[in-house]
């Protein structure tokens, strides 16, 4: 049997122990947890805690999270206990033999090869109208706030948001849309910066209706699938001239 103490710290560098009477939310981003408390203070029940915080670390935290992403759930309610797999799809015309013709022996960890069908947000409504008290607009909320109003970007974010710009040249056509959303001016913010989503080429409020829908099946998929096309094309064009140059 386990033993905890809650006065065992073995480290130089400690945080004492936490308790609460009406819930709690940990996550590696204060304003995430902030959204999940905010939840909890509104008569929401645990899950909606876990999908405000978990949509609000899209915004807050985007080089961990995405809204692109995949979404697990192993949830425990009224003395019974169920799972969520929310991982998104591979498409349709995509296979081994394909990612070998682009040269690659495994599957490559960026561009638009590795891309699946997003999972997360059909997650979060299958969670929230299952299990959550308080209606999906509700839940989305913070996220939206955050996106909008702007929010105090952290060290640790703006650290790996800069090795991101480092990453993704500007001049590749690639990832300039992925610039024009998440870099000003071509850099990433400061530690501190107070940065905002606002122009946002999708408006974040139509999101919440009938969310996982659009992702999957909607006019904002038929948007995703267009931009993919016309990814595609370019990155094929550039794989045409390399080997145009090396052959």
């Amino acid at each position: 049997m386990m033993k905890f103490d809650p006065m065992y710290y073995p480290y130089h560098s400690r945080r004492s122990s936490v308790y609460s009477q009406k819930g709690m939310v940990g996550t590696s981003q204060p304003l995430a947890a902030e959204a999940g408390m905010e939840m909890i203070r509104k008569g929401g029940n645990a899950v909606d805690a876990a999908i405000a915080t978990a949509a609000a670390l899209t915004v807050v935290e985007p080089t961990s999270n995405g809204i692109g992403g995949d979404s697990f759930a192993i949830v425990w309610m009224d003395g019974n206990m169920y799972g969520m797999n929310s991982s998104g799809r591979a498409p349709e015309a995509i296979s081994i033999e394909r990612v070998k013709d682009f040269g690659h022996t495994e599957m490559p960890q960026k561009g638009l090869i590795p891309v699946t069908v997003p999972g997360a947000p059909s997650g979060w409504v299958a969670l929230s109208e299952r299990f959550g008290k308080l209606s999906l607009e509700e839940v989305l909320a913070p996220a939206i706030s955050y996106a909008e109003g702007g929010f105090p970007v952290s060290p640790v974010v703006s650290h790996h948001w800069k090795r991101a710009v480092r990453s993704y040249p500007a001049d590749n056509p690639v990832f300039q849309p992925w610039h024009d959303t998440f870099t000003k001016d071509g850099r990433a913010p400061e530690p501190g910066e107070v940065w905002t989503l606002q122009d946002t080429p999708i408006p974040l409020e139509r999101l919440q209706k009938r969310m996982g829908e659009r992702f999957t099946r909607g006019s904002l998929l038929k948007r995703l699938t267009r931009f993919l096309r016309l990814m595609t094309g370019l990155f094929v064009n550039q794989i045409w001239r390399v080997s145009k140059r090396t052959g």
